[in-house]
């Protein structure tokens, strides 16, 4: 069974994205950096996605990225599928911070529960056959509007949206050119997928 193993985004200061990592959220070998002066524009057509067990962390996780330098794209509030914000990090990734539940049930932690790649992509069925026939194991399929892969092995969730949709969750317009600034390590690759994503062979 395929997995993803880590991120590598793709940043101009990687030193300056690392003391964002580490001091929003506490990441570290999950997503990677390096350097990068790719042309790119928009939205980049991905997201990460923090999941968290209770609103309180979420909160503490979101203002955590602010007092880093990230710019709240939607105020972290209750939605019909739990509690949740966005923001943009200083190097350009947006961060969907969430939790299933809409109530706290503990004090603020800096726990992360899951994290979670999500990608905007042209056709979800299509993209869900692809990555399939790569070993990939489907735990969630909601048709063509979103596909849930996941392996035991894996810290790191893979999930597909159709883009637009994707933006609207991340609130920003869906238009966007250039580099997508992210490749994804992990055993299945290496390849670029049909919407450009370029995967890497896992080295861990």
């Amino acid at each position: 069974m395929a997995s993803v193993d880590f991120v590598t985004l793709e940043v101009a200061d990687p030193a300056a994205a690392g003391r964002f990592r580490t001091d929003a959220f506490g990441l570290d070998a999950q997503v990677r950096l390096r350097a990068s002066d790719a042309p790119t524009t928009g939205f980049r057509g991905f997201t990460m996605s923090l999941i968290a067990s209770r609103p309180a962390t979420v909160n503490a996780l979101v203002d955590a990225a602010i007092d880093a330098g990230a710019t709240p794209l939607k105020p972290a509030k209750k939605s019909l599928w739990g509690y949740g914000g966005v923001v943009q990090a200083p190097d350009g990734t947006i961060w969907t911070v969430a939790s299933s539940s809409k109530k706290d049930t503990g004090p603020a932690t800096r726990q992360i529960d899951q994290i979670v790649l999500q990608l905007g992509v042209a056709d979800v069925a299509e993209s869900k056959r692809f990555y399939v026939e790569r070993g990939l194991a489907v735990t969630k399929s909601y048709g063509r509007k979103y596909v849930e892969f996941g392996a035991p092995s894996s810290p790191i969730k893979l999930s597909l949206y159709n883009r637009r949709a994707l933006a609207k969750v991340a609130g920003v317009a869906p238009e966007g050119t250039g580099s997508h600034r992210i490749a994804i390590g992990g055993d299945a690759g290496p390849f670029t997928d049909p919407d450009g994503f370029v995967w890497e062979a896992s080295t861990s």
